[in-house]
């Protein structure tokens, strides 16, 4: 599988946070929520995931300095 450039994930991770939180505070707004989408798909896509919590999981996993040899999030389940 190819693996995304960890800047990548890291810029889709804090792409995502950041709309999260506007999506909390802005309860309707339906472009939010469309980009969050997006992101969401693009980070499901670059690590190979089916939903957002493992493909966060997954990314987050692989920027530099994450424990490389603690996979038991990504085993679980």
């Amino acid at each position: 599988m190819l693996m995304a450039h960890p800047a990548v994930l890291r810029n889709l991770i804090d792409q995502y946070e950041t709309l999260a939180a506007l999506d909390a505070s802005r309860a309707d707004s339906a472009q939010v929520r469309q980009c969050m989408n997006d992101v969401a798909y693009t980070l499901c896509v670059s690590t190979g995931t089916r939903d957002i919590d493992a493909a966060l999981i997954a990314a987050r996993h692989q920027l530099p300095g994450a424990r490389t040899l603690d996979d038991s999030a990504l085993n679980a389940g």
